[in-house]
């Protein structure tokens, strides 16, 4: 079948609204209808470049005979919602008509990590940016002539996707498809990075840099296990201005003008918990979040730093003598197996806020505006919806 996708061709490009061709699935495989997707940063990480290696690294990989996977062209997209379809061979847990999310970390359910109840470090998290399909190493999907990548076996920027079956939530039918597309990556992220990577107690101080559609899901992640003192960063004023509606105490512009607040704020022991959620996290930020990090404390690191920037600067000593923690977090450490339904019930039950993240809705063909508006801070989050 083909449709339509908004497909990237390279760094610093728009993304073009193209016609794809997708193959039935297959053996364990199922064809879904979207109906609605988010637009989280990472998408943009591929366009800004910040994701894909530099020449220098490539060249250094391939002396070592290590292949890079070439992205392009590559079509967006890893939050998402819809209707099943079609149901390749093999399939079982679902059906044609059923409500689905998206995980974008596909769980096998059987490697080391799956078996030990880590389904967001799977073995198969190595193959989301393959042209090939995990379930038999085969492409499903065509651009004319080119094979395109999708981001994390999914590519949601498109009408109709085809997806590993274990990578499809079955969702109620009175959640409505924006909220699940939503808890797909940055709610559960969100949330994930203050509950349990983080590890907030009831009675922390909890500083969260960078309050966009994973950011605000950290503050509600604090405020919802007892924080006392949410202080969220953001350089942009109206994110400042929605912060306490999801869960700040406090709000400030930048790291620096953070610390003397913490300080007053903590009588000087500084914050339990750091938790970096910018879309773009540099590295010179990380110095500056370690200082707001108080002795036995933890920094968490979720946003993604570009792969250019190495050399991060800490101060060693610090970490030793002050007995400090940085730690990263994929996914927010939580499996979406269960997390998913756990948010969306909390969501239903009036306990957790994701209308309020939606800040602007687009169709397919305004996917530029969506970026650009993202990129510039306009949106908390942004939703693709389709008829």
């Amino acid at each position: 079948m083909t449709c339509r996708a908004a497909v990237l061709r390279g760094v610093g490009q728009d993304w073009e609204i193209t016609d794809v061709t997708l193959d039935p699935p297959r053996e364990g495989e199922v064809l879904v209808k979207m109906a609605a997707s988010g637009i989280c940063h990472t998408d943009d990480h591929f366009a800004s470049g910040d994701s894909v290696p530099s020449p220098e690294f490539v060249a250094m990989m391939e002396a070592n005979g290590i292949a890079v996977p070439d992205f392009f062209p590559l079509i967006g997209g890893h939050e998402g919602a819809g209707v099943v379809a079609e149901v390749g061979p093999g399939v079982r847990s679902l059906k044609p008509g059923d409500r689905v999310g998206v995980s974008w970390i596909p769980s096998c359910g059987t490697c080391r990590f799956c078996a030990s109840g880590l389904t967001y470090l799977c073995d198969q998290g190595a193959a989301i940016y393959a042209k090939e399909m995990v379930t038999d190493g085969t492409v499903r999907r065509h651009v004319g002539d080119e094979i395109p990548m999708a981001i994390a076996q999914l590519g949601t920027f498109a009408e109709y996707i085809v997806s590993p079956e274990r990578s499809l939530i079955p969702i109620d039918d009175e959640i409505p498809f924006h909220a699940a597309s939503l808890v797909s990556c940055g709610v559960t992220t969100g949330w994930g990075s203050a509950t349990v990577s983080a590890g907030t107690e009831p009675g922390d101080t909890v500083v969260v840099i960078g309050t966009g559609g994973v950011g605000m899901n950290a503050l509600q992640g604090a405020r919802a296990v007892g924080a006392g003192n949410v202080v969220g960063v953001d350089p942009v004023e109206f994110k400042r201005d929605a912060a306490p509606s999801f869960g700040a105490t406090h709000t400030v512009e930048s790291v620096e003008a953070a610390i003397p607040l913490v300080q007053e704020l903590t009588r000087g022991v500084m914050a339990d918990r750091v938790i970096i959620t910018a879309g773009v996290v540099h590295v010179d930020l990380l110095a500056p979040a370690m200082m707001l990090t108080r002795k036995g404390g933890t920094c968490v690191l979720t946003g993604l730093v570009p792969n250019g920037e190495v050399m991060v600067p800490l101060v060693l000593a610090e970490m030793t003598l002050s007995h400090k923690r940085l730690q990263g977090a994929l996914y927010g450490g939580m499996n979406p197996r269960a997390s998913m339904p756990m948010l969306l019930d909390m969501y239903r039950n009036g306990h957790l806020k994701l209308d309020e993240l939606v800040t602007r809705r687009y169709r397919l063909d305004q996917i530029n505006d969506a970026i650009t508006d993202m990129r510039e801070g306009r949106n908390i989050r942004g939703v693709i919806e389709f008829d």
